[in-house]
């Protein structure tokens, strides 16, 4: 099953400057583990050392927030996530 992840300007570049890439999965975590798998810079950007999301990112589906399921909310072929960065600073 074919899924989109859009990638927040923020970390494109340990994307190779791709704003998009696709991934196979049936959940949100599973096409992270994916995007993670080949791009491993982003590991510490979108996990925690836990696994759980980071607390500085948002996950959304079809432009819904993946909140309170995140890593579990299911998804399909066809579906888009967007990553977006909370960026803070003084």
């Amino acid at each position: 099953m074919s899924v989109k992840i859009n990638i927040h300007p923020f970390l494109s570049q340990h994307t190779n400057g791709q704003d998009v890439v696709e991934v196979n999965g049936s959940t949100v975590g599973q096409c992270l583990e994916q995007l993670v798998a080949r791009f491993p810079e982003l590991r510490q950007w979108l996990f925690e050392k836990d696994g759980k999301l980071n607390r500085l990112v948002e996950i959304y589906v079809n432009m819904e927030s993946s909140y309170p399921e995140e890593l579990a909310k299911p998804v399909k072929d066809g579906d888009e996530l967007h990553i977006l960065v909370i960026i803070s600073g003084g």
